[in-house]
């Protein structure tokens, strides 16, 4: 399977997941010129900017891995771009992950929803 329909599947798992802890989803695959940002939602008074990741099984490392230093520098300039660019300088907002990680016939094995990970 190729990784955009892989991430595809993650992201519409993600978006679910979110909907169903409350979460109002805002935009989806929203790009800027950092990059794409997954998921943005709503949740009570903050802004979440959700990083999804998805892997099939464990066996090439697990989805927590592809968030490194870089990557969360990126996803930190791609949230602060798009509060820029909708004038949100007020608002609360944090980045969190939700790591995906499916069998080989693409059902949920696991996954696991990490906070305001921008503070570790």
């Amino acid at each position: 399977m190729n990784n955009k329909i892989l991430g595809k599947i993650g992201e519409d798992i993600a978006n679910d997941y979110l909907k169903k802890q409350g979460y109002k989803i805002i935009e989806q695959n929203c790009r800027n010129k950092y990059g794409e940002i997954d998921l943005i939602c709503r949740e009570k008074d903050v802004l979440v900017f959700v990083e999804v990741k998805t892997r099939i099984g464990e066996k090439f490392g697990l989805p927590e891995d592809a968030i490194n230093k870089n990557k969360m520098h990126r996803l930190i300039r791609n949230a602060q771009a798009y509060i820029a660019r909708k004038d949100l300088n007020m608002i609360n907002y944090r980045i969190d992950a939700v790591c995906i990680v499916l069998q080989e016939n693409n059902k949920l094995k696991r996954l696991n929803h990490y906070e305001n990970i921008n503070e570790n």
